[in-house]
């Protein structure tokens, strides 16, 4: 077999269609991004992606969130963000607290140490993204943007059609 990198792009052929081989390629760049960062988590922090984005969700509410509500907005499963809580509390990087008016819900919170490691965290994060698309200009990077953005418009337009 020749030297090829095998990856989702090439289960498509040219005989395709071409909505089909676009997919395919926007799974192929997501996957190669995604693995990436996956690594540089891993190397530069001992981190893990889902952690990462339980980070940054919590970041984005400094008040704190529901683990139900963590749950959703990550699309994962309650056991896996309690799984990723769980670990960080006992490495205190977030806190965990009863609700107010629900004392069988808690709401989790960055402490200060997991703001400081986020800080850090997203920082790096942002740097390897830059780094990655580096070779985009930034007219590229825009039409990309709209093409995209066009993209998830159809997509909601298609699910409410569909209730």
């Amino acid at each position: 077999m020749p030297n090829t990198i095998l990856d989702s792009e090439h289960r498509g052929s040219d005989s395709e269609h071409k909505s089909l081989r676009l997919w395919l390629r926007l799974l192929t760049c997501s996957n190669l991004v995604e693995n990436h960062l996956r690594a540089k988590l891993r190397t530069e922090f001992n981190s893990t992606l889902p952690r990462f984005d339980l980070m940054a969700q919590l970041h984005r509410y400094p008040e704190g969130m529901r683990m139900g509500d963590l749950s959703k907005l990550m699309m994962v499963s309650g056991g896996n963000v309690t799984g990723i809580c769980n670990q960080l509390e006992k490495e205190q990087v977030v806190v965990r607290e009863v609700c107010s008016g629900d004392r069988r819900a808690f709401v989790v919170k960055l402490s200060k140490k997991g703001q400081r490691l986020f800080d850090k965290m997203s920082v790096a994060h942002e740097s390897w993204l830059v780094e990655l698309f580096a070779e985009l200009q930034e007219s590229d990077t825009g039409k990309l943007m709209d093409g995209l953005g066009q993209i998830k418009k159809s997509i909601h337009r298609l699910e409410r059609e569909a209730n």
